[in-house]
């Protein structure tokens, strides 16, 4: 064995011990540019080698960043589904996972909703009207809304107040995991902390309040701490996805580029 394999045997060593599993996707980055696969796993290993989290919390995390709206990661949702089921997620869990995420496409409203009644008001028309009284169905919305969620945004006042009847729907929906989920509370505001500070959507509302959320469910700032150092390593996909595509065509033009 030369040098070099023996040094990749080694950072291939270190990565597995660290993140308790291979994947083959890693072989090609760990032939071609092994310095950055020996940076890239110490910096993903630093929340790994501590026991803030749980492992298959960590491995729902990256089930929740992998699959949101805003990635749709494929391969990496596979490889986190299996580790997560490895370190015993149920079927159950992962889809509450994903109910979670899926309502990442609310925020259509909680951003753009203060955007438009920034605009009624410069058009010169009523745009107080999330600062009137509630209507008896209003109050008994929001009332359902945070029995069930445990918390409320002054977020929601605009949407509560220019359709009723969208938010009535909203709570529902994003409510089912909170009614019929078995996922610790704080884990599932973990989840939403995880969708919002991703660099694939840095939405820094939802984030302050389900942080908020998470540390009155009893969260300590350093498993919030873990949940943002897991998130971090998304950029990596840069990576992943990109140098399959280059090895690719370089193949086609006959040459292994160097």
């Amino acid at each position: 064995m030369s040098a070099a394999d023996d040094r990749r045997e080694k950072i291939k060593q270190a990565f597995v011990e660290a993140r308790g599993y291979w994947s083959r996707g890693w072989d090609p980055l760990l032939d071609i540019a092994p310095d950055y696969f020996e940076a890239y796993a110490k910096f993903s290993s630093v929340p790994w080698r501590t026991d803030i989290l749980s492992p298959k919390v960590k491995e729902l995390l990256y089930i929740a960043i992998d699959s949101s709206m805003t990635h749709m990661y494929e391969p990496g949702l596979r490889v986190h589904i299996r580790n997560a089921l490895r370190y015993g997620a149920t079927r159950d869990e992962i889809m509450e996972v994903y109910q979670l995420t899926s309502s990442l496409g609310v925020h259509a409203m909680t951003m753009g909703v203060p955007a438009l009644l920034d605009s009624m008001k410069a058009a010169g028309l009523d745009a107080d009207v999330a600062k009137r009284p509630l209507t008896p169905r209003q109050q008994e919305l929001k009332a359902a809304f945070i029995a069930s969620r445990g918390y409320w945004s002054e977020l929601w006042d605009g949407v509560l107040a220019l359709s009723p009847d969208f938010f009535e729907a909203y709570s529902e929906f994003s409510s089912v995991p909170w009614k019929t989920g078995t996922l610790d509370p704080k884990v599932r505001e973990f989840v939403y902390i995880a969708i919002d500070a991703s660099g694939t959507h840095l939405y820094e509302p939802g984030t302050r309040i389900h942080m908020e959320n998470a540390l009155r469910l009893g969260a300590t700032p350093e498993e919030i701490m873990e949940v943002l150092s897991l998130v971090s390593v998304l950029g990596v996909h840069t990576i992943s996805m990109g140098l399959p595509i280059l090895l690719d065509e370089l193949k086609k033009v006959g040459t292994r580029g160097g």
